[in-house]
């Protein structure tokens, strides 16, 4: 094993895939010359030539268009966008082309596509820059949308990502670029859709995933001092969703909290709260509590910010209100 930075492992999964397929290539802005806005890039330029790493105009629309379109003739490209908030103005092609190309031309053409780049929060950017829509995406029947929260699964999710053979929204974050794990030194994948129970407990189930887990895992070391036990569900893949491991989790465990970034109207939360209390409402001894952002626009100050992104404090009193403690 290694330690390397999640940007790194970005870098080495797209980089290893495109050494053992030449039909695949990397576009976006800035990730030729500039080695990427976050890096993730760096040194593909030099290895793979501009043909391969293309920086492209500030027009997602344009360069997602020709990505979708180059797929129908034999390419497996993969579109870096410098933050999802910036792919609004292409999701068009996202939904109404990349997802329904299989079904619309009768299984006819594959759309082998990664869509990569943050979600999220990252501090002071304001309402139009923190953003998260694994949700909307989640809601497209024919989109698989993956979520890693370290370079470990990152590195093992996009080499899986780009060898599928549907279109793939994989969703990073800024404020995790830097972070480092453990990654091997041969070669593996993570298939997609199959969640990952980061820690054994048996007292409540927390189901999370992307950089927000970080806060589960802080309020579990607290919960643990107090004789609290919380078992961790990484979601990794959102859709296809592990409904499976969060229900074996909850029987054992009979309570449940969800942490996820996101509005609370409608989101992935929403969806697993459906699921559980339809499947096993008999194993639960506490309504199922879920935790996101304030139902508002992300603030620029940061004591607003503060007051409105979920933090282990959340966790804490969400756990202890569904052990009635």
């Amino acid at each position: 094993m290694k330690t390397i930075q999640f940007r790194e492992a970005i870098c080495e999964a797209m980089s290893e895939e495109m050494r053992r397929d030449e039909s695949i290539y990397l576009m976006g802005e800035e990730v030729a010359e500039y080695n990427g806005a976050y890096k993730a890039s760096k040194g593909m330029l030099e290895e793979f030539g501009a043909k391969r790493v293309i920086d492209t105009p500030i027009s997602e629309t344009g360069f997602a268009g020709i990505a979708i379109g180059s797929t129908m003739t034999g390419n497996r490209p993969i579109v870096e966008y410098m933050t999802f908030n910036f792919c609004l103005v292409g999701m068009d092609q996202i939904i109404n082309n990349a997802a329904k190309i299989r079904q619309m031309s009768g299984g006819q053409f594959k759309c082998p596509i990664v869509f990569r780049g943050p979600t999220g929060s990252a501090g002071q950017l304001g309402a139009t820059h923190s953003q998260s829509f694994e949700s909307w995406f989640a809601n497209t029947p024919g989109l698989k949308v993956v979520v890693p929260s370290n370079p470990y699964d990152a590195k093992g999710l996009l080499k899986s990502a780009i060898r599928d053979d549907d279109p793939v929204i994989f969703m990073e974050s800024e404020q995790m670029y830097g972070d480092k794990g453990e990654v091997p030194e041969g070669e593996y994948t993570i298939p997609l859709g199959v969640a990952d129970i980061k820690r054994e407990g048996k007292d409540v189930t927390i189901v999370s995933f992307g950089k927000i887990i970080k806060e589960a895992y802080k309020a579990a070391d607290v919960l643990q001092k107090e004789g609290i036990s919380c078992e961790i569900i990484d979601l990794r893949t959102v859709r296809p969703l592990d409904i499976d491991t969060v229900l074996e989790s909850v029987k054992k465990t009979n309570r449940l909290i969800i942490l996820e970034e996101a509005w609370p109207f409608g989101n992935v939360s929403t969806e697993i709260t459906y699921q559980v209390q339809s499947q096993i409402f008999d194993y639960l001894d506490a309504p199922i509590v879920k935790i996101n952002t304030a139902d508002t626009p992300a603030p620029f100050s940061p004591v607003l910010f503060k007051e409105w992104l979920p933090n282990s404090d959340d966790v804490i009193k969400a756990v202890k209100k569904v052990m009635y403690a």
